[in-house]
């Protein structure tokens, strides 16, 4: 049975702490690279990015599929669905938010990681993840959480985004 751990009006709030985090800890800084890890990160990426700019920041957004990044791809499909990663040529020496739905293994994130190291050679690279479920494998940690959620590794946690879903919402259930 799921159960319901953030509402739509949750991920808002949730989003709008973290931008405001952002702006403060960067007040001084020209233009902030937004790049969301596909699928959930994007949609949460861009929302970011738009709050972002209501708050007075330069904001250039961006995308990640990190599929041939992974290191467990021959594990996860024979045939993985591949979408484009979209990136500015730009990133060097800049300030980079890269920004995903869940931290759990840490996996994901060091993918990307290597993914935008390829791109170029940015100054910082920060990390805002909606929640952190903790489990890491690797020694990677999120500058900016919405929510921290400790659960097994027999859980699931569900993140639902309308551009995806149609509907939001993070769910919690037991792995069957």
């Amino acid at each position: 049975m799921a159960s319901q751990i953030l509402s739509k009006q949750d991920i808002g709030r949730l989003l709008d702490e973290i931008a405001c985090k952002v702006v403060e800890q960067h007040q001084d800084e020209g233009t902030i690279y937004v790049i969301g890890i596909h699928t959930r990160g994007y949609p949460l990426a861009k929302r970011l990015a738009q709050r972002l700019k209501t708050l007075g920041k330069s904001v250039k957004i961006g995308a990640l599929d990190i599929t041939f990044y992974r290191d467990d791809l021959t594990m996860i499909d024979k045939k993985p669905v591949v979408k484009a990663s979209k990136i500015s040529p730009e990133i060097d020496d800049k300030v980079v938010l890269l920004v995903d739905d869940v931290i759990f293994t840490g996996r994901t994130v060091r993918a990307a990681l290597c993914e935008i190291m390829d791109y170029g050679r940015p100054k910082r690279i920060e990390l805002a993840v909606l929640i952190d479920r903790g489990g890491r494998e690797v020694p990677i940690e999120a500058t900016y959480v919405g929510k921290k959620v400790e659960v097994g590794r027999d859980y699931i946690v569900d993140v639902k985004l309308t551009e995806v879903d149609g509907t939001d919402g993070v769910w919690i259930f037991k792995r069957s």
